[in-house]
């Protein structure tokens, strides 16, 4: 099948990849000159690991191209993917605005039927207003819905092995034709059994945001009961696993930390909370999810200060991690920022290490020192703030990092190290909710 990419972002691109390397012809569009000539020239604008093995391979293969023509790639295809982003606005609302322009772009290249595949992340009903953009051109088209659920650092994993699709397709003359192309792309990733459910288009939409919301109330539930732990003397690792057992509520995203981060849970939570608003609904647990989250990302200063009683002027804390996860070099939302902008402003100094995200953290903070490796971060350090859990950390030589440290302290924003140890070790340890 031929098919069409429009946004070579995060989801664009992994989307892109995954249906060439099925056997599709795939026209990657982006309007970026200089993104489409890194791409032809096997450049990749993210990390995301065994994505550049999947380009270079599909390239060679003459199954993946990359264009700044969309026109020419709309009319080379059947199906065409909407995958720009939906930024944030200042009130929290996606901005539709690329989105409405891409479909403005489609209309205006329409050369027989095309099953226009809405990816990007959008409020219920947008599909619906694609729809009437398109329709002032032409009725030679269906709008089918198709949210992505793919996690950073194992998003070839999750397109090729998904849990489950969903595809939103509204009742009309074209409906029969544009699910049977869909349950054509998708045939080749769920022979293992996993569902394609079908719904309209409003709902496909909301589940995306239902997903990404209900994701993020469980990390910030945790992180709630954590903060409780501290003051009451519980453990939460033991609540956790107490709580985990129960199959109704299950062991994921149980874990305490120091708040969500990244390109999806921040944006769609405060994006779903002003769309029930604009629908006259005030849903206020999700305000108070967004509101927990932010705050969390400095439940770590608290203890730095009271350690150093209050006074961290011209002391330089060693940071490991910047990526909001590990296994991605993406910062956006990352408690580290918030952490290091805290850090700053109190006239503390910091040395930060990531095995990804560095240059990155670089653009945003470049008045700060980047070590070469994690134990370079420890000389001159007064404490060691663990912010993201890489694999990297998770065993480190603790000898190490006691000779290294001025004062033997460990700010862990993630849970990684068990206190006992540490206290046996004899490093001053400090975690979330234990």
């Amino acid at each position: 099948m031929n098919i069409s990419i429009i946004g070579t972002g995060y989801v664009g691109l992994v989307t892109g990849v995954c249906l060439a390397d099925s056997g599709n012809t795939v026209y990657c569009v982006d309007n970026d000159a200089n993104k489409v000539s890194s791409l032809n020239n096997g450049i990749i604008p993210i990390y995301e690991p065994g994505l550049k093995e999947l380009v270079d391979k599909n390239v060679k293969n003459e199954r993946l191209i990359f264009t700044e023509d969309l026109d020419f790639a709309v009319k080379k295809t059947d199906v065409i993917f909407i995958a720009v982003g939906t930024p944030p606005q200042e009130n929290g609302e996606a901005d539709l605005s690329n989105v409405f322009g891409v479909a403005e772009s489609i209309a205006n290249s329409i050369n027989g039927y095309k099953a226009v595949v809405v990816k990007s992340t959008v409020p219920v009903g947008t599909c619906k207003k694609i729809d009437t953009i398109i329709r002032k051109k032409t009725d030679d088209f269906s709008i089918v819905s198709n949210p992505e659920f793919l996690k950073e650092g194992a998003a070839i994993e999750d397109f090729q092995r998904p849990d489950r699709i969903i595809i939103g397709i509204n009742s009309g003359k074209r409906s029969s034709k544009a699910k049977e192309i869909m349950d054509e792309i998708y045939e080749p990733f769920v022979r293992t059994g996993a569902p394609i459910y079908f719904m309209d288009t409003n709902s496909s939409e909301l589940t995306k945001y239902a997903a990404n919301a209900m994701l993020a109330l469980r990390i910030t539930f945790m992180n709630e009961l954590a903060n409780m732990c501290s003051l009451a003397g519980a453990n939460v690792d033991n609540i956790r696993i107490g709580i985990g057992s129960d199959k109704r509520i299950g062991k994921s995203f149980l874990f305490p930390g120091i708040g969500y981060g990244g390109s999806c849970f921040p944006k769609d939570v405060k994006a779903l909370y002003q769309t029930a608003k604009a629908n006259g609904y005030d849903f206020k647990l999700l305000k108070a999810v967004d509101e927990v989250n932010y705050y969390q990302k400095e439940a770590l200063l608290s203890y730095i200060l009271k350690y150093f009683k209050g006074d961290i002027s011209g002391k330089t804390f060693a940071l490991w991690g910047l990526s909001f996860k590990p296994k991605t070099d993406d910062i956006r939302e990352a408690p580290s920022l918030v952490i290091i902008s805290k850090l700053l402003s109190y006239g503390a100094k910091i040395k930060a290490y990531d095995p990804i995200a560095m240059d990155n953290a670089k653009k945003v903070f470049p008045e700060i020192e980047y070590a070469s490796d994690m134990y370079e971060t420890l000389e001159d350090s007064c404490g060691l703030i663990i912010a993201t859990e890489w694999n990297d950390f998770r065993v480190p030589d603790f000898k190490k990092i006691k000779d290294n440290l001025k004062d033997n302290v460990i700010f862990d924003g993630r849970n990684i190290y068990d206190p006992k140890k540490m206290s046996e070790i004899g490093i001053n340890y400090y975690s979330i909710g234990r």
